[in-house]
């Protein structure tokens, strides 16, 4: 292929605005004359679903492995192997010719009502950033690119083609793009897709602020912007925007306005050839790795196995398991012999095998006899005869092992729950079964929170497995029977119930819009402001050892915020059985002049021990682990004063807190003006130092007005000075005017001059 400049200089308009428009459902234009190849992008995020006709949209696709979707990723909080799957993703990829995987996704999960929650990571924007940063990292390592989506704020299915998300500044900083920054400065992905849904009234192909002024000249993206498949309404606008690629195509209308645009001085030519030269770039990236071959699919279902196996979380367990040597065990569910491994929608992968979940307990079971009964049908009906048939097994077993799959009707993208609940006839046989037989284990397969009210008081163990993938069938075994030690964490809260969840006074949005009225206060940065009680909490996770945390230090206190904090403690394996630990690392702001959450995720480490041993571990925390984003200074502010860091095995089991004192180098100029309040002058270090002298006397001199000398305050029984506070200084000034030397503007004119000169 020649160099970028030379072919842009030798392409005529026609071949630029043909190429910024897809050429078909996956592919890119390609220009014969110029040697210039079709570039292939296929959807993932956890598979690689590649149409055997390129050209065609379609719904079958080539044999992949179908890894755990994102749910599950993210509950194994574990970077390296988040690594290992991107590199066995790119691995597929080169052999299915395939030049640009689609994902992942690292939207919020504001409600977990959202359908597609099984392909995002997480609540928390730091986790869910970390992770998909490493996945990144890995895919790309090998020659094939990423595409990050969805720029921004799409968290619902509801409406996403045109619904607008209403998101207030330092909300959408601090919640919704950390984890798009943290992967683009991390892993600077060769793609970014911007999201359908609409931000602040302007769509995601049409955002200049999220496309060109965040993403590329603060953020520093240098790649290539890729639209939603159908997400763009004017193809000059977006191309205007900073959108440079279209999908799907062919779309001639577009590729000829695009023309027109360029011929009547509508668009510049210039930011044509932008788009254009990102494009080339991108195919000379995707050139220089050679694609076809074959790729190991034993090993990718042995490694979607062991990812399976980390990523479940053990939210309850009596001591039932692991199971030890039972003789007779009930399998109840029809998930145990019809898989629910991954979600409805663009995800979904045509796996190279499927492992039976009741065939691989076979495997391990031994001697055992397993008794397998249907227990749910696959629709809503309720069928009592399936309840009592399941009953009647599991009180003549040892132990009931009841696999429970949230239909695909309940959740997949496209459509938002309705609900929080499994079926009822799911809910009814859970309750019949447990109340026969105690030693009973539920086998969630879903992709985000479901309500257990009504019967987890009543079973002995229960085992989250999300949509585990192809080889998710043998990790419940292997975890069951103790072969694996549980390891997985909550990447998102479990509510009791629907009403209690953050955005539920907010969600789905109405005439075409949803406000995020919530704010900042999203999944357990919610529960904890609101001292609620969740079913399970964020980073909540069960092993059959136990963790010992000792010995917590910091690098340095005081610190100043450009040098960061190093946060040092021991963690000690009490148990018997070797586990795997995760250390979460949270920070408590003490004083804030803005509001702030209780608490928030800032650093994380897992570490694996053998029983009795101890490591020493550390997590690094720089400045903007303590910032926040202020929205008058339009930057990320970091205040001088005390932090507590807390560290602990969830949100809600915190084992050790060391307090440090930050020292900020930021200087920030005051924001203070002629409407500013007494209590806005006072709490400014530098307003209080030029106004204090001047409110103290007109509150002295209004105090003796009011009471006719006495007390002040006496006359009117209440503190002046605090029914001062929210009162702009101007006012009151103006309600002295007569006693001052002159006007009330001129005076608070004068004290910003001097402020200003500070």
């Amino acid at each position: 292929m020649q160099d970028i400049p030379t072919l842009l200089r030798q392409m005529t308009l026609a071949e630029k605005a043909a190429l910024v428009t897809g050429a078909s459902a996956w592919t890119t234009t390609p220009i014969e004359r110029l040697e210039l190849p079709e570039l292939l992008l296929t959807d993932g995020p956890h598979g690689v679903r590649r149409s055997p006709d390129i050209h065609a949209l379609g719904l079958q696709s080539l044999p992949a492995t179908c890894f755990p979707t994102a749910a599950l990723l993210a509950a194994t909080w574990d970077r390296a192997l988040l690594y290992r799957v991107g590199e066995a993703l790119a691995a597929e990829a080169v052999a299915l010719e395939v030049d640009v995987l689609l994902g992942p996704g690292v939207n919020m999960k504001r409600t977990p009502l959202c359908g597609r929650n099984f392909e995002y990571f997480s609540e928390d924007p730091l986790l869910a950033g970390e992770l998909a940063a490493q996945l990144v990292a890995g895919i790309q390592s090998k020659g094939v690119g990423t595409s990050l989506k969805h720029f921004a704020a799409n968290n619902q299915e509801y409406q996403r083609f045109s619904i607008d998300a209403v998101v207030d500044t330092r909300t959408l900083h601090e919640i919704y793009l950390p984890a798009f920054e943290r992967v683009v400065k991390q892993a600077q992905p060769w793609t970014v897709m911007c999201a359908y849904n609409r931000l602040n009234g302007s769509y995601g192909a049409e955002n200049t602020a999220l496309l060109t002024a965040l993403l590329r000249q603060e953020w520093g993206f240098a790649g290539l912007v890729v639209s939603d498949w159908g997400a763009v309404h004017d193809r000059v606008r977006s191309l205007q925007a900073g959108l440079d690629l279209e999908m799907p195509g062919p779309k001639p209308r577009r590729t000829q306005a695009v023309i027109e645009a360029v011929q009547t001085g509508q668009l510049d030519e210039s930011v044509l050839d932008t788009s254009v030269q990102r494009i080339l770039t991108l195919a000379q990236q995707a050139a220089a790795t050679p694609k076809g071959g074959a790729f190991p699919v034993a090993d990718h279902h042995a490694l979607a196995r062991q990812v399976a196996a980390a990523g479940m979380v053990l939210l309850k367990n009596d001591g039932l398991l692991p199971l030890r040597t039972p003789h007779r065990i009930a399998v109840i569910g029809r998930a145990a012999r019809e898989p629910h491994f991954q979600g409805g929608g663009s995800s979904h992968i045509h796996p190279t095998q499927v492992d039976s979940p009741f065939d691989e307990l076979q495997k391990l079971a031994g001697e055992a006899t397993l008794t397998y009964c249907t227990g749910y049908p696959a629709d809503d009906r309720l069928d009592p005869a399936l309840i009592d048939e399941a009953v009647q097994a599991a009180s003549q077993a040892e132990v009931a092992l009841l696999y429970i799959a949230l239909p695909s009707y309940k959740e997949s993208e496209g459509y938002d729950r309705p609900d929080l609940d499994l079926t009822a006839q799911q809910v009814a046989l859970i309750q019949a079964v447990s109340a026969a037989q105690p030693r009973c284990v539920v086998l969630l397969h879903n992709g985000a929170a479901v309500v257990m009210s009504d019967w987890i008081d009543g079973v002995a163990a229960v085992l989250e497995v999300w949509m585990a993938g192809q080889a998710g069938g043998g990790a419940i075994a292997d975890l069951l029977f103790g072969v694996v030690n549980p390891s997985g964490k909550l990447a998102e809260s479990f509510p009791l119930r629907l009403v209690d969840t953050p955005a539920a006074l907010n969600y789905p949005g109405e005439n075409g819009q949803v406000r995020y009225g919530e704010g900042l206060f999203i999944g357990y940065r919610f529960y904890d402001a609101r001292q609620a009680p969740v079913l399970f909490p964020f980073g909540h996770g069960l092993s059959y050892t136990t963790f010992a945390y000792s010995h917590p230090s910091v690098s340095a206190t005081p610190f100043r915020d450009i040098d960061g904090v190093t946060v040092s403690i021991d963690v000690t394996n009490t148990g018997s059985l070797a586990g795997s630990e995760t250390v979460q690392l949270y920070v408590h702001d003490r004083h804030c002049s803005l509001t702030r959450p209780v608490k928030e995720l800032k650093g994380f480490t897992k570490v694996f021990l053998q029983p009795g041993e101890t490591r020493r571990l550390s997590i690094e925390l720089d400045f903007r682990a303590f910032a926040f984003y202020h929205p008058g200074h339009q930057r990320w502010v970091a205040e001088a004063g005390e932090f507590e860091l807390l560290i602990g095995a969830s949100a809600a089991d915190i084992r050790a807190t060391v307090t440090v004192l930050l020292q900020t180098t930021q200087e920030l100029p005051s924001l203070l003006h002629a409407e500013s309040t007494v209590r806005e002058w006072l709490a400014d270090p530098r307003g209080q130092a030029v106004a204090a002298p001047l409110i103290h006397q007109i509150t002295q001199q209004m105090g003796a007005a009011l009471n006719g000398g006495g007390e002040e305050g006496a006359g009117i029984g209440m503190d002046l000075a605090g029914f001062l506070q929210e009162m702009p200084l101007a006012s009151i000034l103006g309600f002295q005017e007569e006693r001052l030397p002159a006007p009330a503007e001129t005076i608070v004119a004068d004290l910003l001059r001097q402020l200003h000169r500070r």
